[in-house]
């Protein structure tokens, strides 16, 4: 299994219902992208303050390494990924990823 991490910070403009909308979208790659087996999606809820300044993010699961490869290459991933970009500040700056092997 894979998770895919990816932490987010928008930008100062990006209001709660586009931030909402982003993720339903990604959430919604659950039923289009074979292979993601949960998604979740949220705010940093850390008291730590290491989090960079990445306040929100999702980690997508998927069943395997070739999944994942799938997954990042797939229409409608790369669709709300242009989506995402476009809400992100400072472009691949304003983005976080990880994958993680559990």
């Amino acid at each position: 299994m894979i998770m895919h991490c990816v932490f987010i910070r928008f930008k100062s403009a990006t209001t709660t219902g586009e931030k909402q909308g982003i993720f339903d979208a990604i959430t919604a790659l659950k039923d289009v992208v074979p292979g993601i087996t949960d998604v979740k999606c949220g705010q940093n809820v850390s008291s730590e303050g290491l989090n960079g300044g990445f306040m929100d993010g999702f980690a997508v699961t998927l069943d395997s390494i070739e999944a994942r490869d799938e997954y990042l290459a797939h229409p409608k991933h790369m669709d709300v990924g242009e989506r995402l970009m476009g809400l992100v500040d400072g472009g691949a700056a304003g983005l976080l990823v990880f994958d993680m092997a559990t």
